[in-house]
């Protein structure tokens, strides 16, 4: 799971150089601390993916149950990152990251001791809150903090730590299954580690300063520069004072519309459905079911507990290296390509693996590994393409007016999405097997049917060349 950049038309004001100074050092030491949001982000929804198995022995659960643990923390997940952009506004982005802080530590600590199911459960919906309103904050106050020149670097940042989060709850989780394995607290152990993290997310955001763009919401124009001194030359703070001022402004007028302006109007509807189908098919490719059951389709595969627990490192490593080529590449190719592209490769991956998986028998030597192989592949295309391509083109499309709102409604789609793919998964597995893969395939085909007849290409035009494109293109549509 990721999260929108902040894309927001520019300022036309003309600022002295950043230069070089020891507040370039402070911009980086916020983006360090912040994106301890991100990694716990990435850690609490991928260390599931090892600890589960273990859970499902402890407890005694059925798949349902079993996919009620992901779900809950997916439905808490979704709800704060609705309200966690409006608590944000109305207390300050640092004093919400620390508030989620607060809420990491909670939800991660009780999830630990939980004497029972529902007690777990209970402490995962916590921890979802946590999650979502970290997913929706964190980018935004660091796009507030850093200077233009840095500000695309430095909230890719956040993306990049989510997916090393998963990564390292992958590799934590092998480490604890292959050492304590026989134990039969072992995945208590397994959600621990994400406590160590809420700590350093709350104490370093008590010295990270507040947004400069927030104070002059709030009419705090002193502390605002007081702040940006702070990060910034003092010729470049005080210049760049009427930056903020006017991107307040573009912000202000991003959260003006209303579902009635939604209703009223043709092509704003039509832009609305193209979002909403682009966040449900980034999640039907079944990319979160990996990063929640991955260990547990590997051991179906035909591998050990601890086996499976050590190749799914490799799932995480798939996605960091995914993610990094992404970022290198992702201006340099049309969106719609790179999109079709990636559901090309994911379908054809999933049908790999059905096939393989209900072809071969399991006694096989060569079906796990050829399984694993094609997992594999089926994670770096979608975290390379799909994955962070569907956020971007979801923030490109809306036009300024209605942009909070419809980014709000799509992501929410998403979210729930997600939620329901995971709590169904588990059930699926058990009914199909490798089967569940064909679903996945059939999917994909919509998918890039949908991509091919509706999806737009936004690559090379500012976002008021996009809108107005829009306006006539779907005007009569």
């Amino acid at each position: 799971m990721s999260h929108p950049p902040l894309i927001t038309n520019a300022v036309a004001v003309s600022l002295p150089p950043l230069g070089n100074g020891p507040y370039n050092r402070r911009i980086g030491l916020v983006a360090v601390i912040a994106t301890f949001g991100g990694l716990l982000f990435g850690y609490d929804t991928g260390v599931l993916n090892g600890a589960l198995s273990f859970m499902v022995d402890y407890f005694g659960l059925t798949p349902i149950q079993e996919g009620m643990i992901t779900f809950t923390l997916l439905i808490g997940a979704g709800i704060g990152a609705f309200f966690g952009g409006r608590i944000s506004d109305a207390i300050g982005r640092r004093t919400n990251i620390i508030i989620l802080a607060v809420l990491f530590f909670i939800g991660a600590g009780g999830c630990v001791i939980a004497p029972t199911y529902e007690v777990l459960l209970v402490f995962r919906f916590i921890l979802g809150l946590a999650v979502g309103g970290a997913s929706v904050t964190v980018p935004v106050y660091l796009a507030e903090v850093a200077p233009f020149e840095k500000r695309g670097s430095l909230v890719s940042r956040n993306e990049l730590m989510i997916v090393s989060g998963q990564f390292l709850a992958f590799l934590i989780n092998a480490i604890i299954g292959n050492i304590w394995g026989g134990n039969e607290n072992v995945w208590r152990y397994m959600l621990a580690v994400a406590v160590l993290p809420a700590f350093v997310l709350f104490f370093g955001m008590l010295r990270m300063p507040e947004s400069p763009r927030w104070l002059i919401a709030k009419g705090r124009d002193d502390e605002a520069l007081a702040v940006l001194r702070t990060v910034r030359s003092e010729e470049r703070a005080v210049a760049e004072m009427e930056e903020v001022r006017e991107l307040y402004a573009v912000e202000k007028e991003e959260q003006s519309g209303t579902w009635a302006d939604i209703r009223s109007q043709r092509w704003i509807r039509r832009l609305l459905f193209i979002g909403i189908g682009i966040a449900a098919y980034q999640q039907l490719t079944g990319i979160n079911s990996m990063m929640y059951y991955g260990t547990q389709v590997l051991e179906e595969a035909g591998f050990s507990r601890n086996a499976a627990l050590s190749f799914n490192v490799l799932n995480g490593l798939a996605s960091v290296g995914a993610m990094l080529v992404a970022l290198a590449i992702i201006n340099k190719y049309n969106r719609r390509t790179l999109m079709l592209f990636g559901f090309i490769g994911t379908t054809t991956a999933h049908l790999l693996v059905g096939t393989v998986g209900t072809v071969l028998p399991e006694g096989n030597p060569l079906r796990p590994w050829l399984l694993m192989i094609f997992i594999i592949a089926f994670i770096a295309i979608m975290q390379g393409t799909i994955g962070p391509l569907a956020w971007l083109m979801i923030a490109e499309i809306f036009p300024l007016k209605m942009r909070g709102l419809m980014i709000g409604v799509t992501v929410l789609v998403l979210w729930a999405t997600n939620a329901t793919i995971s709590l169904v998964f588990p059930s699926l597995v058990e009914a199909l097997g490798f089967g569940t893969f064909y679903l996945f395939a059939a999917v994909g085909l919509l998918a890039l049917l949908f991509v091919a007849t509706s999806v737009p290409e936004t690559r090379g035009h500012t976002l008021e060349e996009l809108e107005e494109h829009f306006k006539v293109k779907y005007a009569t549509d």
